[in-house]
């Protein structure tokens, strides 16, 4: 099981410094590890701590082209944006898509929702499961629902992070996901899928992408816990789209 590459680090450009490295840094880790490509995905622009500045966007991509030309390694410039509503809006508007070369998405509970009713309708819901463990069958299918509609009103690559914080139906949303392309992530810290969600989404011949997260350039590729949870639940190597292969993702960019 080899993986080839890591598709959701984080850098300083984290606002406050959350990713501890330079994006040089990162890829400077990657090349040790033997990765063929890496992206670098900082959070997104609503993320309510940590955002990425759209000013910075530029910056980024010409480092990556600078740092290109130096290291035998494919760099991608990606955003990990946010779930901010229910009606499955995020924070990237079609306009800044063509800024990047991934996009990928996830829920966090420190964003900013996309307005005040959110808060009630979604946050402060998923907050009591996250601090309590208590949710009922009807917000985690509004939960499910809100990914579902993510799903089909975006143009999305990955799916970072499911049940992390707001518990869904991972069936339901892999089952949509197969139809549009879009990965499933085991994610290097939080891969939180129960044996029989896992067996049937294997069934659906769901497309997994194991990645790391990480926010420090010594965790880049360091995959143990997805890569061990993949061979003891006995998910095939052939739907890991980056064990042993190079996934393929959508088109973005406008060059």
């Amino acid at each position: 099981m080899i993986l080839l590459g890591d598709y959701h680090t984080h850098t300083i450009y984290s606002s406050h410094h959350h990713g501890k490295g330079t994006i040089e840094q990162n890829v400077q880790a990657a090349v040790s590890k033997g990765l063929k490509e890496i992206a670098i995905t900082d959070h997104g622009f609503e993320h309510g701590l940590y955002p990425v500045k759209r000013k910075n966007i530029a910056l980024m991509r010409a480092e990556i082209e600078r740092l290109k030309k130096i290291y035998k390694i494919n760099i991608l410039l990606g955003i990990e944006c946010n779930l901010v509503g229910l009606d499955g809006s995020m924070d990237l508007i079609a306009e800044e898509e063509k800024w990047f070369d991934v996009v990928l998405v996830g829920y966090h509970k420190t964003a900013h929702p996309k307005n005040f009713g959110e808060f009630f309708k979604m946050y402060l819901p998923n907050y009591i499961y996250d601090f309590t463990g208590f949710i009922t069958k009807k917000q985690i299918q509004k939960n499910t629902d809100a990914y579902l509609k993510l799903i089909e009103k975006n143009n999305i690559d990955i799916i970072t992070h499911l049940n992390y914080g707001m518990k869904v139906d991972p069936v339901q949303i892999a089952r949509l996901a197969n139809q549009k392309g879009i990965y499933i992530e085991l994610n290097g810290k939080r891969t939180i899928f129960s044996k029989d969600e896992i067996n049937q989404m294997v069934d659906l011949k769901t497309k997994f992408i194991i990645d790391s997260d990480a926010h420090h350039p010594k965790r880049i590729g360091e995959c143990n816990i997805p890569q061990n949870f993949a061979i003891m639940n006995k998910i095939p190597e052939d739907l890991i789209v980056n064990i042993n292969k190079i996934p393929k993702f959508k088109k973005h960019r406008e060059v």
